[in-house]
């Protein structure tokens, strides 16, 4: 990803509201980034439980969207959506998204269970090897399937009226 400022953060957010932007909290993290190894930025905010925010760089725009986590835990082990890790019950949780444009405005939202601190970043990359004989390629993909998802849950949101 292409190093970002907090205020190109507050505009690349799509299916926020101005206060929503304007109340946005950065991460102690954002200023330590390392932007060249990151596939995607993602974090909770920190003033406000239950509420985080995705960047994605499409077609080398940064895109990003508000995501609201649903509160409660679940006792059984989950699996992430998005960086398809295998976690217990109260690390994954149900993230909504507002729709950008129009259809959020009608109240239309998109849903996916994450890892509830958005570290699917972190995770596959932390993530036992699978196997005994698993090679770095494998890793590789799951780098690339959890970038692939994370982008395709943004379009989702997005939408087709937001699509360039």
């Amino acid at each position: 990803m292409q190093p970002l400022t907090e205020e190109q953060v507050r505009s690349a957010l799509v299916n926020a509201t101005a206060d929503e932007r304007e109340r946005l909290a950065v991460p102690m993290s954002f200023v330590l980034a390392d932007w060249d190894h990151l596939d995607f930025f993602a974090w909770l905010d920190p003033r406000a439980r239950g509420r985080g925010y995705v960047i994605v760089e499409r077609r080398g725009i940064p895109t990003g969207i508000v995501v609201r986590a649903a509160h409660g835990s679940r006792s059984h082990a989950a699996l992430c959506n998005m960086c398809h890790t295998m976690q217990p019950g109260n690390q994954v949780a149900l993230f909504t998204a507002r729709r950008a444009g129009a259809a959020g405005e009608r109240g239309d939202s998109v849903g996916t269970y994450m890892c509830a601190d958005l570290g699917c970043h972190e995770n596959v990359r932390l993530a036992a090897p699978l196997a005994p004989s698993e090679v770095r390629a494998s890793v590789d993909r799951r780098i690339d399937g959890t970038r692939q998802r994370v982008e395709s849950f943004v379009d989702r949101v997005i939408g087709a009226e937001w699509r360039r």
